[in-house]
């Protein structure tokens, strides 16, 4: 049996009759959209997709900040006004 991975969760009948009730009801929240008692999909608000969006890439930029700062010893100093 798979895990649901959120709080709410709704058919995919529930779904059909008034997506934008579950979306309100849910207050930000992943909604489980199931089919046969096993989750198919998560359905979350657009806001909520927004942030996850930018944790996503603000994690990926700490990434390649800690890779570059292994480049640091490699650096070569330079004076801007010399360029």
């Amino acid at each position: 049996m798979k895990s649901v991975l959120a709080n709410c969760s709704a058919s995919i009948t529930e779904l059909k009759r008034n997506p934008s009730a579950l979306i309100d009801q849910s207050e930000g929240e992943p909604i489980a959209i199931l089919n046969h008692n096993q989750p198919t999909a998560y359905l979350i608000p657009a806001a909520t997709y927004e942030e996850l969006m930018e944790r996503l890439e603000d994690y990926q930029l700490g990434l390649i900040v800690k890779e570059r700062q292994d480049e640091k010893i490699k650096a070569v100093e330079v004076d801007i006004d010399e360029i």
